[in-house]
């Protein structure tokens, strides 16, 4: 953990905002900022961790910290790599605001065991919340629905998607395409769908060291395939900035989807823009 480059601006810009919609703040990696018109405030995977060089090399910005955070009625995670449940991340959020963390079983694991946020942090054990696919809940104005994905990397990874008066974001976590997709699209009405994209790239192994050629996230093919089938409006890429050696150029994409009814367009955002329905 580092002191944020940035400052407190980001997290004073998400409070501050009156959105006529929903408004999305990209975090970078995978984190989000959903807040709605009536001021619910969602955090998806926030992630400010500076990797574990030379194995994962951080190529952004640190954008807030995370102790700056005053106002969030829940933090989502998507599963349980350390890019997306993390302490020193999300801790203080949840210290903070009183938030609730809602996760699958193996992320809550991560939370309550492996790292034990309820010691190291004033984090009560009502504030961890257990979610499974199939499973809805409410957050403020948003209704929120586990879905399926399908991270091979990942023990028991899931999707999420928010529905709002003003529109329906899908939030894909490190999810390759899925069988599931088909349905998802069928079942839902996707204005904004966010997918992991990223280069395939050497990365070293956590016990050699050795370089090894790793696929983390969608390569240009894949990413668009999942949109293709969920239907998505617009298709917001993330991931493709954060770690070094698998770093990609959102905007080929373009190109990849040019062909396809959906996605219909592709918002291409970095770490700390707002895109909004």
């Amino acid at each position: 953990m580092t002191e944020s480059d940035w400052g407190d601006w980001l997290p004073r810009a998400v409070e501050d905002a009156d959105p006529d919609t929903v408004a999305v703040w990209y975090l970078g990696c995978n984190g989000f900022v959903l807040k709605g018109s009536e001021g619910t405030t969602v955090f998806v995977d926030p992630y400010v961790g500076l990797g574990d060089p030379p194995r994962t090399i951080r190529m952004i910005p640190v954008p807030f910290d995370p102790a700056d955070v005053t106002e969030a009625d829940a933090v989502l995670a998507t599963h349980e790599h350390t890019d997306h449940v993390h302490g020193p991340s999300q801790g203080p959020i949840l210290e903070r605001t009183g938030a609730t963390f809602y996760a699958p079983d193996d992320s809550l694991a991560v939370a309550r065991e492996d790292e034990d946020w309820g010691a190291e942090y004033d984090v009560a054990d009502d504030q961890f919340a257990e979610v499974a696919e199939g499973d809805t809940f409410e957050v403020g104005e948003f209704t929120v629905h586990v879905e399926a994905a399908h991270d091979p990397d990942a023990t028991h990874p899931v999707s999420y998607v928010f529905e709002h008066e003003s529109g329906t974001i899908f939030h894909g976590g490190d999810t390759k395409p899925s069988d599931e997709f088909d349905r998802i699209g069928e079942a839902y009405d996707i204005d904004l769908g966010i997918l992991a994209f990223g280069t395939v790239g050497n990365v070293p192994d956590k016990r050699t060291r050795e370089p090894v050629r790793t696929r983390w996230y969608n390569d240009e093919n894949q990413v668009v395939e999942a949109a293709s089938d969920l239907r998505v409006d617009r298709l917001l890429p993330s991931h493709w900035d954060m770690w070094k050696g698998l770093t990609a150029d959102p905007t080929v994409l373009h190109h990849h989807a040019s062909s396809f009814e959906f996605p219909r367009d592709l918002s291409v955002v970095e770490i700390g823009d707002r895109a909004d329905l």
